[in-house]
């Protein structure tokens, strides 16, 4: 399958290989909105998931 987006950016020449932070901030900078769409869709999850996981766990008080 092909990159919709075109072919990926030739490294950049000097000797030392990019950190994980700017390859991801590049990454985001190119892929914008799918970024903040994918950012925003871990934090629904997470919120959810820790919702759901305080609800189920949540104290029995008696008479109440």
């Amino acid at each position: 399958m092909t990159d919709p987006q075109g072919p990926p950016p030739a490294p950049e020449p000097s000797g030392e290989n990019p950190s994980f932070v700017k390859l991801a901030m590049r990454n985001m900078v190119r892929k914008g909105r799918q970024s903040l769409f994918h950012f925003g869709l871990t934090a629904l999850g997470l919120t959810g998931f820790l919702v759901l996981i305080a609800w189920l766990g949540r104290p029995q008080i008696p008479g109440g």
